[in-house]
């Protein structure tokens, strides 16, 4: 409300200031609202010369709506009323334009308390009306396209961590509703272990100093139920650096997670896979090599034996040798069971027989301070096994669970059938198969003595109380079956071991394996043999064996030799050795059959290597005299 009085010059020095003034429009209007002056403010703004308004309603100013809705009339009736009327809106521009104004206008008063009109003061806020417009145009969409976003939960915090926004994605990921989160510190997402190390507060201090954090860990939706977070959160900050909150971006990688860990367990696999078939290979080659000398050693014990005079000392320590090259012979076969490369011969066995049949074994085997209880079911399935290495595995486990009990304790020996999916159990084929389990309480094994435990060598045991191959032969043994071992320990809580069988089929029969000559003496008559091996000290050995049994011998050291023998001269009967370079003892049978159909062939090897028919003829390293002339005599009746 403007009042009072003012002489002659100072009325002249408002008029030139307010004519000045070119950022606003300032002028008069009388009671009615007519227009009574015009400043240059009003006029360049507003686009009406002073001669052109004067004398003009102020309502021309308003838009149509405005002037029907009788805005213009309650404008000055509010300014009469409360002594002054503030407001912004759209306003029309002598061409026709509008443009977002802020209005000012005061009563004028004479000094009686008359009014006398009005005094209206307009600024052009249009370009700040836009940039406003822009920025909540702006929110808008920005707010729509958090809300829009499901794949990540975006919500903000204030600065001590209670929430204050909510879109549908946290509502998909965490199973809160806006209205049920809105106002709850965000601590309730984390786990109770997490909450009680501090870590949502932490997570806010780094942010709040460092500016953002970013972290991955368990979280914890509505129901229950965790999965793996990627969070980041960020500081917001007002300009002058007042922290306001912070915004939070969370996203559920669990099954990224799930796939990380598929692929570093294959890799894992993998890796154990390669390391333990290079292992494979090294023990199957260092085996290989030590048949052969046991073969020249025993071998020529046996001669010598024949030869010595009836000491019974010499003999004694002639006994004691045989013994030793023996049990180095033992040795390479578990070696080679653990390198999958031994002579098996698989056919269908009950297993709950041939586990009723051992139990007198066991018994006396394990001692007193062991006690055996069986849990089988009605009927199981026979399982395509070598009967003698499953019997030599079953030993073996339950002798491993004697020793981890001390203080004695119950062996639990039980079967189960189990059926194998494409992807159950890692290493097996689909199908049916039989789990034969030896379960102990001892003291069980720690993880990295379960990684290693089926390692050729590694043993826990004291110097002197094992060799380290037990497990490692029942490992190689199964899977050379088709089976597999798993082992199953903690630290203090015992220790399972499952033998893994295939289930023998129709046709199992027929694929039973190479047949291994090992028959009753049988006695026939001198033939004309070709002794073939690369390894001299083999080659001689058998070359003395053949002409102690009487028969005459003609020696290759390699493959191509012994054809160029065959070429010179007739023989009744080759023995060969098969891991021969250049040329192996079956690709020499294979050709001797081919040229020279009446001459059977034996081949004499450790390994397991040979096609399963039954027209090869193998006769397994080391072997005895007495297995030779077997494997000689059932060859040449055959």
């Amino acid at each position: 409300m403007i009042q009072g009085t003012v002489d002659k010059a100072d009325e002249d020095r408002y008029r030139v200031l307010v004519e000045a003034v070119t950022d606003y429009a300032i002028y008069m209007l009388d009671r009615s609202g007519t227009v009574t002056s015009w400043n240059a403010g009003a006029e360049r703004f507003k686009g009406y010369s002073a001669s052109e308004i004067i004398g003009q309603h102020f309502s021309c100013f308003y838009t149509e709506e405005d002037r029907e809705a009788g805005l213009p009339s309650r404008t000055l009736e509010t300014a009469v009323r409360d002594g002054k009327f503030v407001t912004e809106g759209w306003r029309v521009r002598r061409d026709g334009t509008p443009f977002w104004a802020h209005v000012v206008v005061d009563p004028i008063l004479d000094p009686s308390g008359k009014l006398t009109g009005f005094a209206k003061v307009t600024r052009d806020l249009t370009e700040r009306k836009k940039a406003e417009e822009e920025i909540r145009k702006n929110q808008e969409q920005f707010q729509r396209l958090v809300q829009g976003v499901t794949d990540y939960a975006i919500y903000m915090l204030d600065p001590e961590g209670v929430i204050t926004s909510w879109n549908s994605g946290a509502e998909r990921i965490k199973g809160y509703s806006a209205d049920e989160i809105i106002g709850k510190h965000f601590s309730q997402f984390y786990t109770p272990e997490d909450r009680e190390r501090g870590r949502p507060q932490s997570a806010l201090e780094i942010a709040a100093r460092e500016g953002r954090v970013e972290r991955e860990g368990w979280r914890i939706r509505k129901d229950g139920t965790a999965f793996w977070s990627h969070v980041v959160i960020d500081a917001i900050r007002h300009e002058d650096g007042e922290l306001l909150g912070f915004a939070k971006i969370t996203r559920d990688i669990t099954e990224r997670k799930k796939a990380q860990e598929s692929l570093d367990q294959a890799r894992e696999a993998l890796f154990h896979s390669q390391k333990m078939d290079a292992i494979g290979k090294l023990t199957g080659g260092v085996a290989h090599d030590f048949n052969n000398l046991l073969m020249a050693i025993l071998g020529s014990l046996e001669l010598l034996r024949k030869r010595l005079p009836d000491d019974p000392q010499l003999l004694r320590l002639l006994d004691n040798a045989v013994l030793g090259a023996r049990r180095g012979a033992s040795l390479t076969q578990r070696m080679l069971a653990f390198a999958r490369r031994q002579q098996l011969d698989p056919k269908p066995v009950d297993l709950i027989g041939l586990i009723h049949g051992m139990k007198d074994l066991l018994e006396r085997s394990l001692g007193s301070r062991a006690i055996i209880e069986t849990k089988f079911p009605l009927s199981l399935d026979r399982v395509m096994v070598d009967e003698s290495q499953i019997e030599l595995a079953l030993l073996n486990l339950c002798v491993n669970a004697r020793d981890a009990m001390p203080g004695g304790g119950t062996i639990v020996i039980s079967t189960r059938m189990e059926q194998v999916g494409e992807s159950k159990e890692a290493g097996l084929a689909p199908g049916p198969y039989v789990c034969l389990s030896v379960a102990d309480a001892g003291e069980g094994m720690d993880e990295e003595t379960l990684a290693r435990a089926t390692e050729p060598f590694f043993t826990t045991k004291g110097v002197g109380k094992g060799t380290g191959l037990g497990l490692s032969m029942v490992h190689g043994m199964t899977e050379q079956m088709g089976g597999r071992l798993v082992l199953k320990s903690s630290r203090g809580t015992g220790t399972t071991a499952e033998l893994w069988l295939p289930i023998a089929t129709a046709s199992s029969e027929v694929a039973r394996g190479p047949d291994v000559l090992a028959e009753e003496a049988i006695e026939t008559a001198s033939l004309r043999i070709l002794a073939v091996d690369d390894d001299a000290l083999v080659l001689l050995n058998t070359a003395a064996m053949l002409e102690d049994l009487g028969h005459t011998v003609a020696e290759a050291h390699s493959a191509a030799a012994a054809l160029r023998l065959l070429e010179e001269q007739p023989f009744d009967l080759v023995i060969t050795d098969h891991a021969m370079p250049k040329m192996t003892g079956l690709q020499l049978s294979n050709t001797i059959k081919v040229q020279w159909p009446n001459v059977p062939v034996i081949i004499a090897t450790g390994y397991a290597e040979l096609p399963g028919t039954r027209d090869i003829k193998i006769l397994s390293k080391p072997f005895t005299e007495e297995e030779l002339a077997n494997a000689i005599a059932a060859a040449n009746v055959a």
